[in-house]
């Protein structure tokens, strides 16, 4: 079975305390699901009209599991800490190969 991807990118961060209220609880939600991190961060250079933007991304066992996450209590109750102010991001959940 492949596994799947929450592949988030940041345009703006315009409030911090939002975006560290969703990160406080969206981590522990993304982790008690199986998620993983594998980055999180800015690029350490961006290529072929790309953004230097933050990006995050984070791996699950299956595509099932990233959408059953993203619909979880947990991390619906990290999105309305963040609220619909504190960031412009983009945000994909995308199945492995």
């Amino acid at each position: 079975m492949p596994k799947a991807y929450w592949i988030n990118a940041y345009r703006e961060i315009l409030n911090t305390d939002a975006l560290a209220a969703y990160a406080k609880l969206a981590g522990p939600s993304i982790q008690a699901a199986g998620g993983r991190f594998l980055v999180r961060g800015s690029p350490a250079a961006v290529k072929e009209h790309g953004l230097m933007q933050r990006t995050v991304v984070v791996e699950f066992d299956s595509l099932e599991v990233a959408l059953a996450t993203y619909n979880s209590a947990g991390y619906q109750e990290a999105l309305k800490a963040l609220g619909s102010n504190a960031v412009v991001r983009d945000m994909r959940i995308v199945e492995g190969v």
